[in-house]
């Protein structure tokens, strides 16, 4: 007699089942057992391995009909899942089992495990299942041994002592469970879902690897290239800082260039003085000869007093004409110095504007690498850098400054000589000016067309500190210029008006001197 031990154990006990005690042994002749397989499906009647599986089926098929009605309808399916199985889950499975048919035969159930995927395994099949899905790889080689595959699956899913203990050697309870389980899920709704995602899961594994390491490839290169990009950043900050010690070097050479005119124009001043005092010798020593000559009664002595009168007129003469020849022939009038004086002052304005434009965009360019330099610090700073727009403004910047000063420095380096040539031509000193407030009132302009206070003091005008700030570059050429024009005489200087009048002042005397002289010698003449 063959017989098959099926009951209710610990994990598929319930409450509320309609078995009598949770347990009960149930023992079927084989005449009973072939007689139903024969009746369900006959081909299969005299197969010994069909017979054990049918049986089993049989088993499961009781075990979920609650009411003994022969069929299995949607709530016990439901009952059986949620408490035989524990599934906490259990739609999916509850559509796999019955599909379109809400109550499930004993020979449906038998006609849908032929029809399983599951009943097509071989012995391997059955045995990666083992390892991958049950987790009992240990027990693998009793599989072998036993040679099972798909079609005695069955036999697992119900308690079978002879089965487990004496023929797989599961001597482990909780196994035999684990065991009893997996292969009741897989008899009733077809192989397990974790073997089907497998694939799914691998692919998304190797999508997922390839999405890092892209990610990280993107990353080194944009790190790479925010590196690079904050190298060229700080060499154009370099150059820009080189760019702003060139003018401060200027700068300095302009002062000492200035100081040096000053000392050529104290000399220049104290020649002027020394001719105008020799002139004036020359005047008095005429004057007296004239005297002696006058209070002489001897005609031959006043002429020889009257030759050497002439004498000295004919030297101051010659030393006046080499002075006017050593000036322009060409004296322009004197309004014109005072509106070349405020041309230059007004264009001066307009200079220091742009100057204080591009000084500003220089410190905007230094805060900004600044704040450059201090964010690559950080630890996630240098891949901010890399994606964020601050390190393109901040070059933008930096451009923008270096370009305002180069615009700056030849803005100046062609003022500069702009300027002394029209003062090498009129004669003027036009770039050392009293200030616009002066210009202004002495050229009865309204102070508030030049942009000025028309309250201010002319005192207040402009400060020591200002004048020294009116040019800041000097070019290479106009420190190589041998003669430089002399400093701007502050008001109340008493060279300030020095030079035209200086020429009307001489030009005046030698011709009062001359024509007294002529007068004389006419006179002389006619005595004789």
């Amino acid at each position: 007699m063959l017989s098959v031990c099926v009951g209710d154990d610990s994990g598929l006990d319930r409450s509320g089942h309609t078995h009598q005690d949770g347990h009960r042994l149930q023992v079927v002749s084989n005449g009973d057992a072939a007689s139903g397989l024969c009746v369900v499906d006959p081909p299969l009647c005299d197969d010994q391995n069909s017979f054990l599986s049918f049986e089993a089926i049989r088993s499961i098929h009781k075990l979920m009909d609650d009411d003994a009605d022969g069929t299995v309808d949607a709530m016990e399916t439901d009952e059986f899942l949620r408490e035989d199985m524990q599934d906490r889950n259990p739609k999916a499975k509850h559509r796999s089992f019955h599909r379109a048919d809400p109550h499930i035969s004993l020979e449906d159930m038998w006609s849908a495990w032929k029809e399983s995927e599951v009943y097509n395994w071989t012995a391997l099949q059955v045995e990666e299942w083992l390892s991958l899905s049950v987790e009992l790889p240990q027990y693998a080689s009793g599989f072998r041994m036993q040679q099972l595959d798909g079609k005695a699956l069955p036999r697992l899913a119900v308690k079978n002592v002879t089965l487990t203990v004496s023929l797989l050697k599961i001597l482990d309870r909780s196994h035999a469970k684990k065991l009893q389980l997996k292969a009741l899920d897989v008899v009733l709704f077809g192989p397990p879902a974790a073997g089907r995602q497998n694939r799914w899961k691998d692919l998304v594994l190797g999508l997922s690897v390839l999405m890092a390491l892209g990610g990280c490839w993107f990353a080194y290169i944009q790190t790479r290239k925010s590196r690079d990009d904050l190298g060229k950043l700080m060499k154009d900050l370099e150059g820009l800082q080189r760019a702003e010690e060139s003018l401060l070097d200027l700068q300095a050479k302009l002062r000492r260039a200035q100081e040096q005119q000053h000392c050529v124009q104290v000399e220049k001043v104290k020649v002027e003085e020394e001719l105008r005092s020799e002139i004036d010798s020359a005047k008095q020593e005429a004057q007296r000869l004239r005297e002696l000559r006058e209070g002489s009664e001897n005609e031959r002595s006043r002429q020889k007093y009257a030759e050497q009168e002439l004498e000295q007129v004919r030297t101051a003469l010659r030393k006046a004409e080499r002075e006017l020849e050593s000036r322009a022939h060409w004296a322009p009038p004197e309004a014109l110095q005072k509106w070349l004086q405020l041309t230059h002052e007004v264009e001066d304005q307009h200079y220091n504007n742009k100057k204080q434009n591009a000084e500003r965009q220089l410190l905007q360019a230094r805060e900004g690498a600044e704040k450059i330099k201090k964010k690559r610090s950080s630890l996630f700073g240098t891949f901010h850098v890399a994606h964020s727009s601050s390190l393109d403004d901040v070059d933008q910047k930096i451009l923008s400054a270096k370009q305002a000063l180069a615009e700056v420095t030849a803005a100046l380096r062609e003022k500069l000589h702009r300027w002394q040539q029209i003062e090498s031509l009129t004669g003027f000193c036009v770039v050392n000016n009293p200030g616009l407030g002066a210009l202004a009132a002495a050229l009865n302009l309204d102070p508030s067309f030049l942009g000025l206070r028309p309250s201010t003091p002319q005192n207040l005008l402009l400060s020591d500190d200002l004048d020294d700030m009116d040019e800041d570059i000097l070019s290479p050429g106009t420190l190589q210029s041998q003669s430089l024009m002399p400093l701007r005489q502050r008001a109340g200087d008493p060279g300030l008006t020095f030079g035209s009048q200086r020429d009307i002042m001489s030009r005046s005397d030698s011709d009062s001197a001359l024509a007294l002289s002529l007068n004389e010698s006419r006179a002389l003449h006619h005595s004789r």
